[in-house]
């Protein structure tokens, strides 16, 4: 049985989970003090969530847990294969989710949100955002003339940055545009994002208490 600990950017291993019909068990993490959880530590000893357990097997960083759930499970419908022409594209967009949206958002998060009144809107701050917005611009391009980061069907590559961009909205740091509301809105609508959400009840009592989808 595979074991997913912590929701957080653990949603969006569930939600892979949850496309690929993958059995699994969600253990929930306090986000906010997952270094008082020793049983977490065990798995986890950097305590950052989440992290996989699959029999002898543990993963942390929930781009690299993606990749490797696709390589060891999924039939071909989420990932892109090498030799075909949008490979190089889906693998840009699927660490882009991390490394330029979610990453950036999580450091404007801390400064607004997080920080003593007088570090907020510090000059780190105001460069994490544009950082966020400079990287939007790549995805906002790459949906303009299609429904999918890597052309007309689903990948993994969109449960990577629609986690990213409902970070941002959730948390009131980022107003989507009429191209990734649209996005959002058909990438929400599937089924397995539905179940996703059902699952973790903790991501699903925040979305209900934030603006947007």
């Amino acid at each position: 049985m595979l074991t997913v600990y912590g929701e957080g950017r653990g949603f969006r291993v569930v939600w892979l989970l949850e496309e690929l019909g993958l059995a699994y068990r969600l253990r929930p993490v306090d986000l906010l003090a997952p270094d008082d959880d020793r049983e977490f530590l065990a798995i986890n000893p950097a305590g950052f969530i989440p992290a996989l357990q699959d029999g002898e097997t543990i993963m942390v960083e929930s781009i690299a847990i993606l990749e490797y759930l696709l390589a060891r499970h999924d039939s071909g419908s989420l990932a892109v294969a090498p030799d075909d022409p949008a490979f190089a594209i889906y693998l840009q967009f699927l660490h882009l989710g991390e490394a330029g949206l979610a990453g950036p958002m999580n450091a404007v998060l801390v400064g607004r949100q997080l920080a003593p009144e007088a570090e907020r809107e510090a000059h780190v701050t105001r460069w994490a955002f544009q950082t966020f917005e400079s990287r939007l611009g790549l995805v906002t391009r790459r949906l303009a003339d299609r429904p999918y980061l890597a052309g007309d069907r689903f990948t993994a590559a969109d449960i990577s940055v629609s986690y990213a961009l409902l970070l941002g909205l959730r948390t009131g740091n980022y107003i989507p545009g009429p191209v990734e509301r649209d996005y959002l809105a058909r990438t929400t609508a599937r089924p397995a994002y539905v179940r996703a959400m059902e699952s973790c009840q903790a991501t699903k009592a925040w979305a209900a208490r934030s603006p947007g989808l």
